[in-house]
């Protein structure tokens, strides 16, 4: 399938909506598994001795797999659908800026230093959807949902990920009114999304606020 996507961008990156979306759910499943394997592998810290080499060799395994999709896609949107679309300021550029942001933000899950990278296209995203998008629109919601989970899990800013998530469903919940039923699904979705994670991180954040102030003997 991805093969047959890349041809299909190299041969004309000017794509329709289903086209787009084909390229993005083509290589979302095929990085989606191998993310998953990853996070299991990394959050098991019990294993034994000789379980832990054969687990680590694996890891590195998927680590690599990892960061061969990721170039591709990067490649494939730096190369051809970014540029497709530039200055366009219209819905498909946040996309497919977006898109670079997340793809950047895959690999800075075991390589950290992309997150710089990651930042940069998402910034450069919500610039353009502030502008242009409907603070209800989801690929507006979308974007401002990854970018606060960059900042709270890849550049470790906890207060920067909940001032941009409380941003983005305080906006929309003021818009929520002017929703219409072919996007209302996903919007709200997104948003509970958004609220869910305010929601915890308030929560951690609340913690570590409270053992920093408990005296210690």
């Amino acid at each position: 399938m991805c093969e047959l996507v890349k041809a299909l961008i190299k041969e004309d990156a000017d794509l329709s909506v289903e086209d787009r979306n084909l390229v993005s759910v083509a290589y979302k499943n095929v990085v989606g598994t191998r993310r998953a394997s990853w996070r299991t592998i990394q959050a098991d810290s019990s294993a034994e001795s000789e379980e832990k080499v054969m687990m680590t060799t694996y890891k590195g395994q998927i680590e690599k797999e990892l960061e061969a999709i990721c170039h591709d896609v990067l490649s494939l949107l730096k190369d051809h659908l970014i540029p497709s679309v530039k200055d366009k300021a219209d819905e498909t550029e946040v996309f497919y800026l977006k898109m670079a942001g997340d793809y950047y933000r895959y690999l800075a899950e075991f390589k950290p230093d992309e997150g710089v990278h990651a930042s940069e296209y998402y910034a450069k995203a919500l610039a353009i959807a502030k502008t242009n998008l409907h603070e209800t629109h989801p690929t507006r919601l979308g974007l401002a949902l990854n970018y606060s989970v960059c900042h709270y899990e890849i550049l470790r800013d906890p207060n920067k990920a909940c001032d941009l998530a409380k941003e983005a469903f305080d906006d929309a919940i003021q818009k929520l009114d002017s929703l219409d039923d072919a996007s209302y699904k996903d919007s709200t979705l997104i948003m509970q999304l958004l609220r869910d994670n305010l929601t915890l991180w308030t929560s951690e954040n609340n913690e570590e606020d409270g053992d920093e102030e408990t005296p210690k003997d």
